[in-house]
């Protein structure tokens, strides 16, 4: 076990946070090393988040049914490796390769493109390796990061546009700055804008996807995880638009595309889920719904963001790239970055968010 009687300053990098954490906790439980892990891979210390997750799994049983898996702390073990700049130990990537092949394939088709700066080769390892993952883990933003790099070679435009309508949802009685951005789009669009409210977001489900849907919409944890799992079956359904109620479309101009599904990324490769737009039945959307109801029920007290925010977006495309690499095909998806995203949209001020539970810790 680990001597937190020789654990230093220097050991933690000198974070304040982690030095915090490993001084008023017993280092000696294997979920308290992973924690000082993942507060130091959290800062970006990552050399010294590697020694401490490798220190976590030496500790771990190895037992299946012990969480977090083994395969989970040496990969991620040898991921901040890899960001460090350091060689993979042969014998650490022997292990993993014993424990998760398809982990194996990821944390090699990683070092592919950045140790070699080959992507092609390293979509080519990594294949469908984000399926050992929850949605909206880092591999599915590293492997989207990895793969639009060939983006021209993946995507093209399309003859079958975006409907340039727009769809939005509000759970209830909207705060005076809501409703002025509801007022400003029906102004703006006209009988292109729909609003949802609660009600009819239920009866909605209800009517195209049956009661389960509506169930899982009514029983959810958090107005955002209500929010998440309508917007998917409303674009899936209707093709066009969505944008959060918090935000404001620049122009009308924006909703007019010549691809069949428009996503822009964070900074961090996730997706917006909170501004996109798709045609009716895409392939990106009905994956999505996949993601949906299988979190939903096999994995429901997992963070929201994975659950039903970006992460499900995250994997739909992801499953999207790998379907048409391996039988080169192309689809219709034109992906931008966050400076385009903020030209098309914007925020506004909203004090109603100091009235509601943080949906990040639902």
């Amino acid at each position: 076990m680990f001597d937190i009687g020789t654990l230093t300053e220097e050991d933690v990098a000198h974070d304040p946070g982690a030095w915090h954490y490993a001084t008023h906790h017993d280092l000696n439980a294997l979920m308290a090393m992973f924690t000082l892990a993942n507060i130091l891979h959290t800062a970006r210390k990552t050399k010294e988040a590697s020694r401490f997750y490798r220190v976590a799994y030496d500790m771990h049983s190895k037992n299946p049914t012990h969480y977090p898996l083994a395969q989970s702390l040496l990969q991620v073990r040898l991921l901040c490796l890899l960001k460090s700049g350091m060689p993979l130990p042969d014998e650490e990537l022997e292990e993993l390769q014993t424990l998760s092949p398809a982990m194996y394939r990821y944390i090699t088709g990683i070092r592919a493109a950045w140790a070699e700066g080959d992507n092609e080769r390293a979509l080519s390892i990594m294949g469908s390796c984000y399926e050992a993952f929850h949605t909206g883990e880092e591999c599915d933003c590293l492997y989207l990061e990895i793969a639009l790099k060939q983006q021209e070679e993946i995507f093209h435009p399309s003859r079958r546009p975006i409907p340039e309508k727009l769809y939005m949802f509000w759970d209830k009685a909207p705060p005076p700055e809501i409703q002025q951005n509801i007022t400003y789009h029906q102004e703006l669009l006209g009988a292109d804008y729909k609003i949802y409210s609660y009600d009819e977001a239920a009866a909605f489900l209800e009517d195209f996807y049956g009661a389960e849907a509506r169930d899982l919409f009514l029983g959810a944890r958090h107005p955002a995880e209500a929010a998440d799992f309508f917007r998917v079956h409303a674009i899936n359904t209707h093709g066009g638009w969505w944008l959060d109620a918090d935000l404001r479309l620049k122009d009308a101009s924006v909703l007019k595309s010549n691809h069949e599904n428009r996503f822009y990324l964070t900074d961090n490769f996730y997706i917006h889920n909170d501004f996109y737009g798709a045609i009716a039945n895409s392939p990106v959307t009905e994956d999505c719904l996949l993601s949906l109801y299988r979190n939903s029920y096999l994995h429901k007290d997992l963070y929201i963001a994975y659950k039903t925010g970006p992460g499900i977006f995250n994997r739909a495309l992801n499953r999207l790239i790998y379907r048409n690499l391996s039988f080169q095909r192309s689809a219709s998806v034109r992906v931008d970055g966050q400076s385009q995203f903020l030209a098309a949209v914007e925020e506004f001020e909203t004090p109603y968010k100091h009235n509601l539970p943080n949906w990040q810790l639902s």
